[in-house]
Formats: structure tokens, C-alpha cells, sequence
């Protein structure tokens, strides 16, 4: 096994380890393992996608879509 020195931690980030740590009933070392390791778990190859999958990209919408509307609601949405 390897150790890791961790200098400078926001004691915000070391109060919620601590904390989730309690919350788990575990150390706030194998805390700090536990988040690191799934911080850095490798992902799982993705599955290409089925033709149905693909084919529903390409399908017209049900109703007309008014880009303009769904824009100006997003940057109202933005401005409040």
C-alpha cells in the first residue's frame, strides 16, 4: 500500500469527512480512501448505441419546436 501526504485542506473539506466518516462509522482515513477511490474509478467502456437508439435521434418532433421561446425562457431563467 501507498501512502499520501495531503497539505493545504480546506478544513470545510476536512469538517464534511470527518463528518460523512461519523455518518458511515468509519475512519476519517478509510473516508478519505472510500471518496478518492470512487473519485478516480475508471469508467466502464460505454455501449454503442442500438439502431432504434440512433434512429429516434433522426425522428421530426410531434409538434414545431420554437427555438426562440425555449431560448428566451432560458436566459430569463438565468437573469433571476
Amino acid at each position: 500500500m501507498s501512502t499520501l501526504t495531503i497539505r493545504n485542506l480546506d478544513p470545510n473539506v476536512k469538517h464534511q469527512l470527518r463528518k460523512l466518516a461519523a455518518e458511515h462509522g468509519v475512519s476519517m482515513e478509510q473516508e478519505a480512501r472510500d471518496a478518492l477511490a470512487r473519485g478516480v474509478a475508471v469508467e466502464q467502456p460505454r455501449r454503442k448505441p442500438s439502431i432504434e437508439a440512433l434512429t429516434q435521434l433522426g425522428r421530426k418532433p410531434d409538434k414545431p419546436f420554437d427555438l426562440k421561446k425555449v431560448s428566451d425562457e432560458m436566459w430569463d431563467e438565468g437573469l433571476r
